[in-house]
């Protein structure tokens, strides 16, 4: 694992066919897009590296999406069209997880920052630090 993992989830889409555990650290780092496609859904990002995620179900499942730049894999659930985690093209080399596709995580509390994708994710990720 790349990020020191404190926590473990599992979480997917809305009808289960697709399926994926994600470590995390504590306190959780969420951003909050305003681009459009995550500000029509709710997505809240978890940012993660390929080797704190794992898909367990589903790959067969999967559609993708391309947009704008082209850049970005958005993966939905071929089934019930929820988009539970993709590549994004701020973070080609890993996973944004949405949040709120995890189960279990109610009891743990996120830090969430707002994130200008509006703008483009490439000017935005180099705010963050």
């Amino acid at each position: 694992m790349v990020t020191p993992a404190l926590h473990v989830a599992e979480g997917g889409c809305h009808c289960g066919a697709v399926r994926f555990r994600v470590g995390f650290a504590d306190p959780p780092q969420l951003l909050d897009c305003d681009c459009s496609i995550c500000a029509k859904t709710g997505y809240l990002h978890l940012i993660v590296a390929a080797d704190d995620f794992t898909l367990l179900a589903g790959g067969g499942a999967l559609a993708e999406y391309r947009f704008g730049t082209g850049t970005a894999r958005h993966l939905f659930c071929r089934h019930c069209g929820i988009k539970s985690f993709y590549v994004p093209r701020s973070h080609p080399d890993g996973y944004s997880v949405n949040w709120r596709a995890l189960d279990g995580v109610d009891g743990i509390v996120p830090v969430i920052t707002p994130y200008a994708g509006r703008d483009g994710w490439e000017q935005a990720r180099a705010h963050l630090g």
